[in-house]
């Protein structure tokens, strides 16, 4: 059970960043559209799916580092576990 809870809350911890960055953008967004009155559906996804592949771009080697971590971790437990 231990290890099921440490893999949700790993995965809590590597989304948490990319999703944060959306709402981000998406809030500033909505902000000047409704400042200006422009509802053009495509001004309110473009800008929040390029700030969310940048932040991916940016965090993809942490990401991939924390998950090679934890299934190095879980290897080195599995085989101490015959």
């Amino acid at each position: 059970m231990e290890h099921a809870q440490r893999a949700l809350v790993l995965t809590l911890v590597l989304v948490l960043p990319v999703l944060l960055v959306g709402a981000a953008v998406g809030l500033v967004v909505a902000a000047l559209q409704a400042a200006s009155q422009i509802q053009d559906p495509t001004l309110a996804h473009l800008p929040r799916l390029l700030a969310v592949m940048i932040a991916l771009v940016l965090l993809g080697p942490w990401i991939g580092s924390q998950i090679g971590a934890f299934a190095e971790h879980m290897f080195v437990m599995a085989s101490t576990h015959e």
